[in-house]
């Protein structure tokens, strides 16, 4: 998950800390409904969205000028150019395919994001559909 909210190594350590942290306030309140993991997952979720949406402007200027540097000598480039695309998700479609990719059921999945299995089924096509067109842009253009 962090690696799909951050860019960077440094930014991606401080989400991990955030999220740790987040979830040791939050043990507490722990009921037991759900299994851990998926509890464990909502606050992760969670967070992230909140880190990622308090990035000013400013942040997402600058991101922009920048030349994207591959910031870990050992990341296959395809796999790279998959968490590209999937930066320029929506939080919602970032947040389903981070718990795909996490191998979660889509019943888990359903339960985590509080909707029906069968539109975690719809929203996962329209999901691959996009990196599809994102990763392969001369196969869509008309």
């Amino acid at each position: 998950m962090c690696r799909i909210y951050r860019d960077t190594s440094e930014d991606r350590e401080d989400l991990f800390q955030e999220i740790l942290f987040q979830l040791w306030k939050a043990w507490p309140s722990f009921r037991a409904e759900a299994r851990v993991s998926s509890w464990m997952y909502k606050i992760a979720l969670s967070t992230a969205i909140a880190r990622f949406r308090k990035k000013t402007k400013q942040e997402e200027i600058l991101r922009e000028e920048m030349i994207p540097m591959q910031e870990e000598q050992n990341v296959h480039p395809e796999k790279e150019r998959l968490y590209q695309a999937i930066s320029l998700l929506s939080d919602a479609d970032k947040a389903m395919i981070s718990l795909y990719l996490d191998d979660y059921s889509y019943e888990e999945m359903a339960d985590i994001l509080g909707i029906s299995i069968n539109y975690v089924g719809v929203k996962l096509s329209r999901i691959r559909e996009k990196l599809t067109q994102i990763l392969n842009p001369q196969n869509h253009e008309s």
